[in-house]
């Protein structure tokens, strides 16, 4: 705290700050304690107060009450003799701020005492301000003003969200252990519902934060609107409509739901879809149109939980399947979620210490010529062997590692052990083997991807031209320069450039044709269907004839059976990819099948030759 000297100055900046943050600042329902010897004085003060519209107050004349009073009665700002008997003003202080419950009481401290050593004292207390005796009137009603203008303003940068002006996480605790406690002398109940905005991330990646920002604040808004069309169960005891909304975390809110009928189920479900309705409708941000969706979850007390922490944890698992399930969906928590909470927790802490313990390996899947049936190059494909229970699926870890952030350091460790390995290939006669590699969106966009592709191919020895970076659609959305020198600097590596999944995220031309692209990889839901479907087959065909008229080689991922590699192999795909040829391989089973395979099709080239 800090001691306001009487000034011109301060009062504007005080109303400044009134303005801001207070939309209509009433300041009589306050309660103010005072705590002095002498009840003349403090009956005099509270005459005054009254005549300016104050009407809620407490007086301890006896100072050793002082602290148990205002632990009891949590008054907004405390009046404080400073010299009294058996306790003073000082002595009071020091207990209160030594109380994380007082800490930062707003207090005013009244004295007659001119001693600076005194007064220096008191404000490193943390006194917020000095009247002094005998008071003035119209000085106590401005400093009064002046100090709960403060402590308001104070209240809204701890208890509110800047950005979005809705309550914050700390606030939407509070209110929710007493919603929990009225709930339970009432004999009701009381919902959480986490929202947690789908892919928010790709906003702020292709548009820039402010952009991000001016999206939160609009969703905060419309979430105002959905509860102002649902039942009476969002606009329970709690208050006002937007005190029921908080802003968690960057992406996600938390809505307070008091259930006063029975039929609970009913009016959730009808909060949930209010929210869907009212995000499905286009966002403008600066002339561009941007679509978002939800994933919701939602704990009941008692339910689920009888306690505040525990029912946010429950919320927010449940939202977390909701997301797993697809994401734009609503989901109830329930035993299975709570099961799948604690596996994915488990995930992460193995997750974290998989690679100091080498339990992180590699597996390769062959890529073959589909005109030779010669094996050209591999996919690195990751995965986990934890002692507690065997092979953990990509699937499974893979979500958990790019949530958690972890994929960056686990992308790193991929990066240097496949070029090792394709150095190693080389050196045992596979010559000119092609290794690919996955990148996530966070290892392409961090910090100097391309010179840590560099620094790795010069410690490996391994041929630039040999190393292929697989990145996918959906990393090419956003700043387009930005995207487009972070590939001209991949390529100035000497690497080569592959799109993955071709087909499944936001396919353009004019990337094609603008960035440095070498190689487009078909997304196997073509191929699955491609001997029957002719909607598959008219797209693959396109697929092929645009890729070779740009000069890009195309793989075909997911071939499994003879027709589909009979119908790719028509249409001059380049190479093939997928369980026809081979399941992804281990070293030594990967060494194995190159010998076979490779050598085979020398003999079958012999042969050919020959006849």
């Amino acid at each position: 705290m800090q001691y306001y000297p009487k000034s011109r100055s301060l009062q504007l900046e005080v109303e400044n700050l009134s303005s801001e943050w207070l939309s209509d600042p009433d300041f009589k329902d306050a309660v103010i304690m005072m705590v002095d010897d002498e009840p003349l004085v403090m009956e005099m003060l509270q005459t005054i107060l009254e005549e300016h519209g104050y009407k809620n107050f407490v007086q301890i004349d006896d100072s050793r009450q002082a602290i148990e009073a205002v632990n009891q009665q949590q008054p907004d700002v405390l009046l404080l003799d400073l010299k009294m008997p058996h306790l003073d003003g000082i002595a009071i202080l020091e207990a209160l701020r030594k109380n994380s419950k007082t800490q930062y009481l707003s207090v005013i401290v009244l004295t007659s005492s001119d001693d600076s050593l005194t007064k220096l004292r008191v404000l490193e207390l943390g006194a917020t301000d000095f009247l002094a005796k005998p008071v003035d009137p119209s000085e106590l009603v401005l400093r009064l003003r002046n100090t709960l203008t403060i402590k308001a303003y104070q209240d809204k940068l701890a208890y509110y969200d800047p950005l979005t002006k809705l309550p914050n996480r700390k606030l939407f605790i509070e209110r929710l252990q007493w919603a929990i406690k009225f709930a339970e002398r009432e004999n009701h109940r009381v919902a959480v519902m986490n929202v947690a905005i789908d892919r928010f991330q790709q906003v702020n990646n292709s548009l820039g934060t402010r952009m991000g920002d001016q999206l939160l604040q609009q969703i905060a808004g419309r979430l105002i609107n959905s509860l102002r069309k649902s039942d009476a169960s969002s606009r329970a005891a709690v208050g006002p409509i937007g005190r029921n909304i908080a802003r968690l975390s960057g992406d996600e809110f938390a809505i307070l739901l008091p259930i006063i009928k029975s039929k609970a189920a009913k009016g959730i479900l009808t909060v949930a879809t209010n929210i869907r309705e009212v995000l499905k409708e286009a966002f403008l941000l600066d002339g561009n149109e941007v679509f978002v969706t939800a994933s919701i979850g939602v704990a009941i007390c008692p339910n689920d939980a009888e306690d505040s922490d525990t029912l946010m944890k429950q919320a927010g698992a449940a939202t977390t399947f909701a997301k797993e399930n697809g994401r734009d969906c609503f989901q109830f928590y329930s035993k299975e979620i709570s099961e799948a909470s604690k596996r994915r927790l488990s995930i992460e802490s193995g997750l974290r210490r998989a690679l100091d313990r080498s339990e992180l390996s590699l597996y390769y899947q062959p890529k073959v010529d589909a005109s030779s049936e010669k094996i050209t190059g591999v996919e690195a494909l990751l995965r986990w062997e934890r002692p507690s229970e065997g092979l953990v699926m990509p699937g499974e870890f893979i979500p958990v590692a790019e949530e958690t952030g972890i994929i960056t350091q686990i992308g790193e460790w991929v990066l240097e052990e496949a070029c090792r390995q394709s150095t190693r290939w080389n050196e045992m006669g596979f010559k000119d083997l092609k290794m690919s590699i996955n990148v996530s969106t966070q290892q392409f966009r961090g910090s100097n991807f391309p010179n840590a592709i560099e620094k790795v191919l010069k410690r490996s020895g391994l041929r630039p031209q040999n190393l292929f970076v697989e990145i996918t659609e959906g990393m090419l959305i956003g700043d387009i320069q930005k995207i487009s020198d972070i590939l001209f600097e991949i390529k100035a590596t000497g690497c080569c450039i592959s799109i993955d999944d071709f087909g499944t995220g936001y396919s353009s031309f004019n990337y094609l044709k603008s960035f440095p692209i070498d190689e487009l990889k078909i997304d196997r839901s073509f191929i699955i269907d491609i001997a029957d479907e002719y909607d598959d087959q008219a797209i693959v065909s396109a697929m092929v004839a645009m890729a070779k008229l740009l000069e890009l080689r195309v793989v075909a991922e997911g071939v499994e059976h003879i027709q589909q590699l009979e119908f790719l192999q028509a249409l001059e795909c380049d190479t093939i990819q997928g369980y026809y040829y081979s399941r992804p391989l281990s070293v030594t089973e990967f060494e194995a099948y190159y010998r076979t395979r490779n050598f085979n099709a020398k003999i079958r080239d012999k042969d050919y030759a020959v006849k």
